[in-house]
């Protein structure tokens, strides 16, 4: 099975430069691409739909993605049958076949499983991690996040301020954008958000929203077997699920006091 090249984990994250003295070449220089990056800066709603357009493309070329007749993806249609859209943005959902242990949304609506996730989450566990992620879609997490990656990364020398149309990245800034990506993570309160959303997201959509809950059990087993070792493959997946108690107890009260039954082929 191929290795995941990057993920698309999003969150706000920032660079800092520190500038010692130097020659007057060198500052010249450094003013010359902070003012390229302020340009950068200014880039539009529409330029940043290309660019999340031609990340999405190029992670979709450089992944295996499951065909149509793949065991993988026909039990990702038949679970995610009836989630269209949110917030009027049109989701769509592929799996990449791969060892990493994660999944990832893009805020034009992608939503990338991985199979090994697949692998060792029930069916009610994945919806959950699902709608958790399309909550960070719904929220514009993913916009942001991938926004500030994007200036920090692959436009820090502003080549998106040019024209209207968004220059097209190169593999070097597209790997740069990934690694920013990987790098970053999501507030606690985005991720309390993103909870909340997905629950109230899945169960709009006739899904049992109980399944908020499984994914973060599945995800707390998950951490403790493997101990969240550095070089583990979950690791990142875990660094962006933090408080995984407080937030179990949370989806599980909820659906509790609203006196939603459990799912009959519930995970012992």
């Amino acid at each position: 099975m191929k290795r995941f090249i990057t993920k698309c984990a999003v969150a706000l994250c920032c660079t800092a430069l520190a500038m010692p003295a130097m020659a007057q070449f060198n500052l010249k220089k450094a003013i010359g691409g902070a003012a390229k990056a302020a340009k950068a800066a200014t880039l539009t709603d529409a330029q940043m739909a290309e660019y999340v357009k031609e990340y999405i493309d190029w992670m979709d070329k450089h992944n295996k993605v499951c065909d149509a007749n793949s065991p993988y993806t026909i039990r990702l249609n038949k679970l995610t049958e009836g989630l269209k859209d949110v917030e009027g943005i049109p989701l769509n959902f592929k799996v990449y076949y791969v060892i990493d242990v994660n999944a990832f949304a893009c805020a034009d609506g992608s939503v990338r499983v991985f199979s090994s996730l697949m692998d060792i989450m029930t069916d009610e566990e994945l919806l959950g991690v699902i709608g958790h992620e399309v909550g960070h879609i719904a929220h514009h997490d993913s916009k942001k996040g991938f926004r500030t990656a994007l200036l920090t990364s692959a436009l820090k020398d502003g080549v998106a301020s040019s024209s209207g149309k968004a220059a097209a990245l190169t593999d070097s800034q597209l790997g740069s954008l990934g690694e920013a990506l990987v790098n970053s993570t999501y507030s606690q309160k985005q991720e309390k958000d993103a909870d909340d959303y997905g629950y109230e997201f899945l169960k709009k959509s006739g899904k049992n929203p109980w399944a908020m809950a499984y994914s973060f059990r599945r995800l707390k087993q998950m951490q403790e077997e493997a101990g969240v070792k550095k070089d583990s493959k979950m690791n990142q997946l875990f660094s962006t699920h933090p408080d995984l108690d407080v937030r179990i107890q949370r989806m599980e009260e909820r659906a509790t006091s609203e006196g939603i039954e459990k799912p009959a082929n519930e995970k012992k």
